[in-house]
């Protein structure tokens, strides 16, 4: 840029004392006047620098509050996403328990419906036994020459077959149908591939929900609040205690009677080295694994102090040394959430995400939908607040993994 002159270029002895605003440009008393800047809007230079510096500092302030209004959009927007993974857990496992509870009634409807036809079967068997049993009185009736007397005692026994005999109806129950449950099921169905067939912003201005929640005052389109509780009875169904695997252990590691719970311990143990055991990391992996189904389980951190890591890992994890390969949630055979200096964060292969948590927990629940592909994580004293969940595609049995930097961290006996 040119370098500002102290003269002003067209009346060269005078100072460049003003400003003009509509040129941008230094300019002296004169050139409003008798130049070519005559009638412009003029200011004295400081005055002008001194708006310039204002206006400056309030684009800088400006810019601050767009910063901080972006950093608390993505932040909601993190938030409204991990309670709508919640959220959709929860929802699967309301549908399992709905098919489940429709299952088992038409097992019970079944079971009663074949326990009647066993019974009718009996009856009949004892029928035909009196059928039998009458058969042979007829005949005997029938060898008598008294008409009188063949007559009364065919009277007779007709009136003991009448009391004998089951109702036609009794015997022939009518038979089961459960047409009227898939029919239910159906129109259940076909209600959500209705609303779905509409576009999400579409449903969102309607609020096709509203209707069902009569306590509902949000308005349309509006989030509900991301720390919206999970019920918990809904994984407990699902409740599984892990125990721990001595032979995987670190050697500053050491196990509690039950198997639940391991301890740092600033002396190593003098334990078998095999090639199971972690030598350099101190983690530790359950005995249990888990390769289908739906699985759930409880770990205490409370007394696990500032660092520990909690996850699910493939047995062919590596154990020896302390490269990534090692490393609870630093590959592909292995997930976590770990909580280090304060902060909690979120592992798998290597790449982290920052998990916002309200409270620091006592005990995290860890849910397992093997074949959903789904590993997720709450705060169970915290109203089961959702905290992160990982989607992958689990090809290997997946073994309950921990690590710890001090303390105690245990395995929440459920079963």
């Amino acid at each position: 840029p040119s370098v500002l002159l102290p003269w002003c270029p067209e009346h060269r002895e005078r100072p460049l004392e003003l400003f003009c605003e509509e040129c941008t440009l230094c300019v002296c008393a004169l050139c409003p006047a008798l130049g070519i800047h005559r009638g412009h809007d003029v200011r004295l230079i400081l005055q002008a620098a001194q708006g310039r510096q204002v206006t400056g500092r309030e684009g800088a302030a400006e810019l601050q509050r767009l910063l901080r209004s972006h950093f608390v959009l993505q932040a909601h927007a993190l938030a409204s996403k991990a309670w709508l993974t919640g959220k959709f857990t929860e929802l699967r496992l309301l549908l399992n328990e709905e098919e489940q509870l429709t299952k088992n009634f038409i097992d019970e409807k079944t079971q009663r419906a074949l326990r009647s036809y066993e019974e009718q079967a009996e009856t009949c068997q004892e029928q035909i036994k009196i059928t039998d049993s009458f058969s042979d009185r007829v005949r005997q009736i029938q060898q008598r020459r008294d008409p009188l007397l063949l007559l009364k005692n065919y009277i007779t026994a007709e009136e003991e077959i009448r009391q004998h005999e089951t109702p036609t109806e009794q015997r022939h129950p009518v038979p089961v149908s459960f047409e009227h449950v898939l029919n239910h099921f159906r129109c259940f169905a076909g209600a959500i591939q209705s609303i779905r067939q509409k576009p999400l912003e579409a449903r969102l201005k309607e609020d096709v929900f509203s209707s069902l929640n009569v306590t509902s005052k949000k308005e349309p389109g509006t989030l509900l609040r991301t720390n919206s509780p999970v019920d918990r009875t809904l994984f407990l169904k699902h409740a599984r205690s892990p125990t721990l695997e001595h032979d995987t252990m670190h050697p500053r590691l050491t196990l509690s009677d039950d198997r639940l719970a391991v301890t740092y311990t600033w002396r190593r143990k003098l334990y078998f080295c095999n090639p199971q055991r972690f030598d350099r990391l101190w983690q530790v992996l359950s005995r249990d694994s888990f390769f289908s189904g739906s699985h759930y389980w409880e770990v205490d951190v409370l007394q696990a102090g500032e660092g520990w890591w909690i996850g699910a890992a493939y047995s062919s994890i590596k154990r020896k040394g302390d490269s990534e390969a090692s490393r609870l949630g630093w590959n592909r055979a292995s997930w976590c959430l770990k909580r280090f200096d304060l902060e909690y964060w979120a592992f798998h292969n290597g790449e982290r995400t920052l998990v916002l948590v309200e409270e620091d927990p006592e005990r995290i629940g860890v849910f397992l939908d093997y074949e959903a592909g789904i590993l997720s994580f709450y705060n169970v004293m915290g109203g089961m607040a959702h905290l992160h969940t990982f989607r992958s595609k689990f090809t290997e049995p997946l073994y309950p993994a921990l690590r710890l930097w001090e303390g105690t961290i245990k395995m929440h006996k459920l079963t």
